[in-house]
């Protein structure tokens, strides 16, 4: 059976408007090579069996379920690989472990994949605060030691374009079936001067997670009014209302838990560079202007902005919540993202976050959460005004800007196995399999790291079949492809080094929430000190180029 039987074409539009009238337009698969109506019943039965594994309300799914789904989904690796035909070949997988996804997924993926291939894979699991510097460690000393890597496109700049990844066979390409991805997700995303390396497995950015249970609270919204809070107590539409309602909320008590209320959840500790995103999102609103792709350098100079005065805003707005008592809530100067998500706002701490969006699967399918019932989804928060870096003035003009953060996860193989045909394939095949269309399906709306990247992932009748009910994934479903598809999204740039901006962009807003710098502009004035650092050490010329090209100027 050749790979070419597996080729098909999805020709999905990823406008809202049309996925709130149910984006049925997945089910017409077209398959290649006169199998077409077979080959799509089978795959359409085994999409929906996968689904199935454990059910949405059954509890959050174990590694049992985890080899259940990969075995399922092996068609892909039997149609291209025969039985055994590894055997021998051992590769080293390099990825996460945060919150038991990730590369316990992958394990669990992957086994079924080694009992029919014969490979063995061996494991190197990262925390997401280490994941950066081990990384970095490996490319500074010429020291790969994995063969495949689960890793984000901001790092494209620094393994691709030093010639550290390989190049992806077209067989693979047809395999996983890249025209389904996303539009953002397509190239340039995933290549390096012309040449294809990434299988995604993921879709990133930020949206916004709020508490429904707290705006139909009628105490709060009488109680808002009383105290002269402006417009009506419902869900906020920009940062503005974000920090009057987080200030309102202090001292107040969860309507779920009896707790202490919170508002918005600031993670105010770093992450190994990813936290960044966090203070990113207070920004974009007022510093993405929609006139200019730029917003965190001058595109022509990399002259930083992070300590213009849309930044420093969004700066001052943490500083301004943590100087109200019970705002935050206890200790969270020593909470991640991580913990932001997990620990806080899934279990019951807190009414609004942002993060990534498999925030709104884990709400339904992990036996961690608690707010399942009461959470809703939408665009990160917007402004009434934007600050225009060109003229250096703000702009009364309302103005969204969702952030791409990170561009989403995927699986690079290693320039390395390059040498060795057998363990090129096999490494590839690997690849492949976690980046299988089918699977993906699972991955999106179970917990797993990651969210919807692919168009077909939209079939909300899909979803509604595996227990969602239909509101819940119209608004969550919604909140993602309004975000990829924003005419202002806030793309990330792809250049050499970005963690190392994030990483030190990190320290120093600890420095500054901590209070050892005197103001925000002070804070954001050692970032940009310390990114102009870093431009000049990896050279000013070559990263304007291609932040330029990053940004498709």
């Amino acid at each position: 059976m050749k790979v070419e039987l597996f080729e098909h074409a999805v020709r999905v539009a990823l406008s809202r408007r049309r996925l709130l009238q149910g984006a049925a337009a997945v089910g017409g698969l077209a398959a290649v090579g006169g199998i077409g109506t077979k080959h799509a019943a089978a795959q359409d039965d085994v999409r929906a069996a996968i689904l199935k594994i454990p059910g949405v309300g059954a509890g959050s799914p174990t590694d049992a379920d985890w080899q259940k789904v990969g075995e399922m989904c092996l068609a892909g690796t039997k149609a291209t690989v025969a039985e055994g035909e590894f055997a021998g070949v051992e590769l080293t997988f390099m990825g996460l472990n945060n919150q038991n996804l990730h590369n316990f997924l992958f394990r669990g993926f992957l086994k079924p994949w080694e009992a029919y291939t014969g490979a063995k894979i061996n494991w190197i699991d990262l925390a997401q605060a280490d994941y950066n510097a081990r990384l970095q460690q490996s490319i500074a000393t010429g020291t790969v030691d994995f063969d495949i890597i689960e890793m984000g496109s901001p790092f494209e700049g620094d393994v691709c374009g030093k010639g550290l990844a390989s190049e992806m066979p077209d067989w693979v390409k047809t395999l996983i079936d890249m025209d389904d991805y996303v539009s953002y997700l397509k190239a340039p995303v995933g290549t390096w001067d012309g040449k294809t390396y990434r299988i995604s497995i993921d879709g990133d950015c930020h949206t916004f997670a709020y508490r429904k249970d707290y705006y139909e609270n009628e105490e709060f919204a009488a109680a808002w009014k009383e105290s002269g809070g402006e417009g009506e107590w419902s869900a906020p539409k920009t940062w503005k209302d974000v920090q009057a309602h987080s200030k309102f909320l202090a001292g107040k008590k969860d309507p779920l838990t009896g707790l202490d209320a919170h508002g918005y959840l600031d993670p105010l500790k770093g992450w190994g560079g990813f936290g960044f995103y966090f203070l990113e999102d207070r920004a974009t609103a007022y510093a993405k202007h929609p006139d200019d792709p730029a917003w965190l350098f001058d595109a022509d100079t990399m002259k930083p902005r992070v300590n213009n005065p849309a930044f420093v805003r969004a700066i001052q707005e943490v500083m301004d919540l943590i100087a109200v008592p019970g705002a935050y809530p206890a200790d969270q100067i020593n909470a991640d993202p991580g913990t932001t998500a997990f620990s806080q706002f899934l279990a019951g701490t807190g009414s609004m976050l942002t993060w990534w969006g498999d925030v709104g699967s884990s709400a339904r399918t992990s036996d961690t959460s608690v707010v399942g019932d009461v959470v809703s989804f939408s665009t990160l928060p917007g402004s009434d005004e934007v600050y225009n870096s060109k003229t250096g003035e703000w702009e009364q003009r309302a103005n969204e800007a969702p952030n791409m953060a990170y561009i989403g996860w995927g699986v690079y193989v290693m320039a390395r196995v390059d040498g060795d045909e057998k363990k090129h394939k096999a490494a590839w095949s690997a690849a492949a399999h976690l980046g299988g269309k089918d699977l993906s399906l699972w991955t999106s709306a179970y917990p797993s790291g990651f969210q919807p990247y692919r168009n077909s992932h939209f079939n909300y009748e899909e979803w509604e079949a595996a227990g969602y009910d239909r509101a819940y994934i119209e608004d969550y479903l919604g909140s993602n492809a309004d975000s990829y598809n924003h005419e202002n999204s806030a793309i990330e740039p792809r250049i050499p080094g970005i963690f190392q901006y994030y990483s030190v962009a990190e320290d120093e807003l600890a420095k500054g929430f901590a209070g050892q710098y005197g103001s925000a502009q002070e804070t954001a004035d050692a970032i940009a000190a310390a990114w102009e650092k870093i431009t000049d050490q990896i050279g000013r010329e070559s990263q304007i180029a291609l932040y330029k090209a990053s940004l498709g100027m």
